[in-house]
């Protein structure tokens, strides 16, 4: 028999046997996966396996709506980081979540009707979708031996909040872009106006923006940090690293406390904010956030200013600027930004030494991590478009060039002493040699003194300048008087006197546009012996204009163009080529050695090119083979470096609006020269906008959309039809004309097409051969395909061009979708056709289309 001391235990044993029973039921219970036999559902969540996150159904407060999200589990009050459906809920029941039978995850009601499934996910058979120790939600095969080959995770479509070693940024492989976006509202996780997203283009840096408007930006990464926030010190508890290479671009940070809880939020009030989450007190505490001041507000002080908080106003000029708008500096609005004292003699510039800067905006800029400072500095100042460069990387000395050839924009100082970033604008040689050279929050004094030497050295320039132009201009009149009868007509005289001199409203680069050019004016008979009486044999080719003959005039070449009568470039278009094309000297450009006027007769004397046009050869399958990769290169780029004259480095800016491969001429040793100036128009030195024109004036297949729908032409526009030659160069077929037979698309959308499959070599003109760099084809394309974004403001300007075409490890942004490149071919549109006039009128705007000019 049991005594009683037995009997008095064995409910002790009992009750010991089922507690531990009963606790390994509830930790088997806190499962961490959903597999094809175990969905998730009604209250029912996931847990990692550390106990940090837990994965359920949750619903907004006042909202009557449930979705999928992960929040810290021992939290309260509960603090959602990661929504699944954040644009697609389910109302009433919160549904299941479950793996389906193609392997990937899917939100269904009660019903089964499917209501989610996670995009991107890649079917497969035997997954498990898995909440992890970091808050990641992964979707992998259950057999898989590597267990971080995910089929998908959340940590790729980040909502609103940041966590330790999540992404931010680009994955070139997958094209995914990862981002944050806050709540529409507080009931309501979908994506709102406010996103903090990673733009790749130039040095990358993170912009906030609410929708496409800039509202704050980081400043670009330095090597060390974001160069506009100075409080990004790595420190035991947390590190933060950007990985740039050629796969991928993304910044992030780790927790090496794994007591700690910290994350990044973007709010609907459009802030940044960082947290960290305090055991003891058992709050969220803000530690960070932006923007927190006046300077953190993005172009507050415009262009050549930056901004300076320990500074009043804040909004300063860079040495050797001042205020464009004088009046808004007196009160304290210096968003019109500033201007320079004294014009630029590129050569002769110096650079300004700016420390603790936050840089300006990159987007535009040129990078090359290969280069060291000084390297840089040559560079810059060889380009006499560049404004600024520095290194791209401050950590470990210093490495890497970054140069702007843009206005510098949203420059700030900002503190960080320790790892400080130091911008080199280009400056005035006079204002460079006793400029500021220590923190761009030098003294006011400082500035007032560089400013009043500025100053008074302009003064006494402009005046050494207007004694020598009247002096000049009264030197002309006098030889006028013996030359001005010279057996033309009085008709002819008028025509000349008007083309030989323009009114302007402004200067440029220091020579106005009212001076007047000497041109040789060649007598018609000269032209009828030179010519053979412009016999066909002579001829060297015929477009909507009229015709080219070659000439021989006392021993030397030329090239005669004859203006027909019934020309469509008319008296004011051959007026126009007269006045731009006698003043621009660029070994890139055709030359114009004289002009003959008689009647009804308007002729241009060019110097002769013994290859004719690129189109002649190019698209010839006799003559393409002569046009090696090699020459091909040179050939684009001889058109951009005589594109960037036009657009800037000449007296006065000029868009040429017609380029296209017939007006390239190439001579005897297959140099490139942009020719035809009949439809070209110019620019003010400080106009920067597109204008607008009721009349369009080019050629089908080369016209950028703005120009061709809304008239409205700008360097960009040039810039666009220079994209388009680039990818005819490469591939050897014309843009108008050429449609693939499978979808109907033109050569931009072709190539876009092959692009975008990683696919492009497969671009190249047959004709080429085996001898080719294909890096060079590559980043030809690449940057063919950038100029014909589009969006005007998205193409590069003739700079960067000639920078990435000129250097092998320069890091290109992708391209985004071109403008006119899908659609059928025209049923009324001959690509054969060579000699045509066609107008149409769209958006109001008249088109005029000149074919084989």
């Amino acid at each position: 028999m049991r005594n009683a001391a037995e009997d008095h235990r064995y409910p002790l044993w009992f009750f010991l046997i089922s507690q531990i029973f009963i606790g390994n039921l509830a930790v088997a219970l806190a499962v961490d996966s959903i597999t094809p036999t175990q969905p998730l559902a009604g209250n029912r969540t996931l847990v990692s396996s550390d106990g940090l996150f837990e994965l359920g159904f949750f619903t907004p407060n006042g909202s009557d709506q449930s979705y999928v999200g992960i929040w810290y589990k021992e939290i309260e009050p509960k603090t959602v980081v990661w929504v699944g459906n954040r644009d697609g809920a389910s109302r009433g029941s919160a549904g299941i979540l479950k793996i389906g039978e193609d392997g990937n995850i899917h939100l269904v009601d009660g019903g089964g009707n499917f209501i989610w499934s996670p995009t991107n996910q890649s079917a497969a058979r035997n997954t498990v979708a898995q909440l992890l120790d970091s808050g990641n939600f992964v979707l992998r095969r259950e057999d898989d031996e590597n267990p971080e080959n995910y089929l998908w995770q959340s940590f790729d479509y980040p909502t609103d909040t940041l966590l330790p070693g999540m992404k931010l940024g680009w994955d070139s492989k997958t094209g995914l872009n990862r981002y944050i976006s806050a709540w529409k509202s507080l009931n309501d996780p979908g994506e709102g106006p406010i996103s903090f997203k990673l733009d790749i283009n130039g040095l990358p840096e993170i912009f906030l923006r609410n929708r496409d408007k800039i509202v704050y930006r980081s400043g670009p990464w330095n090597g060390v940090r974001f160069s506009g926030v100075p409080e990004m010190k790595p420190t035991a508890t947390i590190t933060f690293s950007f990985v740039m290479t050629k796969n991928e671009r993304y910044y992030s940070f780790e927790l090496h406390n794994k007591t700690l809880y910290s994350r990044l939020l973007v709010t609907r009030n459009g802030n940044l904010e960082r947290y960290a989450w305090i055991p003891t007190s058992k709050i969220w505490s803000k530690f960070w956030y932006a923007p927190k001041d006046q300077c953190d507000s993005y172009k507050e002080c415009g262009t050549f200013g930056f901004c300076d908080t320990n500074m009043s106003p804040v909004c300063q000029c860079l040495v050797g600027f001042r205020p464009k708008s004088p009046q808004a500096w007196d009160l304290r609005d210096g968003s019109d930004g500033c201007v320079r004292y004294h014009e630029l003699e590129c050569r002769k510039d110096g650079f300004l030494t700016m420390n603790f800067m936050k840089l300006p905006d990159t987007s535009s800029s040129f990078v090359d991590t290969t280069m060291n400072l000084d390297e840089c500095m040559k560079m810059c100042k060889n380009n006499c478009s560049c404004t600024a460069y520095t290194n791209s990387n401050i950590s470990n000395g210093g490495s890497g060039c970054v140069i702007w050839t843009t206005e510098l924009l949203d420059a700030a100082v900002r503190g960080g002493r320790r790892w400080p970033s130091c911008l080199h604008p280009r400056s005035a040689s006079d204002v460079a040699q006793g400029g500021d050279s220590g923190d761009a929050s030098g003294r006011t004094k400082r500035i007032i003194i560089a400013c009043g030497i500025a100053v008074g050295v302009g003064i006494l320039l402009f005046a050494l300048s207007a004694l020598f132009i009247l002096k000049r201009r009264q030197s002309k009149r006098a030889l006028g008087k013996n030359t001005e009868l010279r057996g033309f007509r009085d008709r002819s005289q008028d025509l000349l006197m008007n083309a030989a001199v323009i009114p302007s409203k402004r200067e440029y680069s220091g020579e106005t546009m009212t001076d007047e050019f000497e041109l040789p004016l060649f007598d018609f008979s000269t032209i009828v012996v030179a010519t053979d009486n412009f016999a066909d044999v002579n001829k060297l080719g015929q477009g909507g204009f009229g015709c080219v003959y070659k000439g021989m005039v006392e021993g030397e070449e030329i090239a005669v163009k004859r203006l027909s009568k019934n020309s469509g470039q008319g008296v004011e278009e051959f007026k126009n080529e007269l006045r731009l094309i006698a003043r621009l000297q660029h070994r890139n450009l055709v030359r114009l050695l004289g002009c003959c006027v008689d009647m009804e007769e308007k002729i241009l004397i060019y110097e002769y090119m013994e290859n004719k046009s690129l189109d002649s050869t190019l698209f010839n399958k006799q003559r393409s083979s002569l046009l090696n990769w090699q020459t091909r290169f040179n050939i684009i780029c001889g058109i951009a470096r005589g594109l960037l004259y036009l657009h800037q480095d000449s007296r006065f800016r000029i868009i040429h609006r017609d380029l296209k491969a017939s007006n390239i001429l190439l001579d005897k040793e297959m140099n490139p020269k942009i020719s035809d100036f009949g439809m070209a128009r110019i620019f003010g030195g400080d106009e920067t906008d597109a204008n607008n024109t009721k009349r369009v004036v080019g050629t089908y297949g080369y016209m950028s959309p703005e120009y061709a729908m809304d008239g409205l032409f700008s360097v960009k526009s040039d810039v666009f039809s220079f994209g388009v030659l680039v990818l005819e160069i490469v591939t050897g077929k014309k843009n108008r004309g050429f449609y693939n037979q499978n979808n109907q698309q033109n050569l931009l959308g072709h190539a876009w097409r092959l692009w975008r499959e990683r696919r492009g070599s497969e671009l190249l003109d047959s004709a080429i051969g085996e001898s080719y760099s294909l890096c060079e084809v590559m980043r030809c394309i690449q940057v063919g395909l950038l100029c014909v974004q589009e969006q005007a403001e998205d193409r590069p300007n003739m700079a960067t061009v000639v920078l990435m075409l000129g250097s092998e490890s320069a890091t290109l942004p992708q391209p985004k979708h071109p403008g006119f490149c899908l659609g059928s071919r025209p049923a009324d549109m001959d690509s054969s056709t060579s000699n045509c006039d066609e107008s149409c009128t769209v958006n109001q705007v008249t088109v005029t289309m000149l074919d084989g000019r």
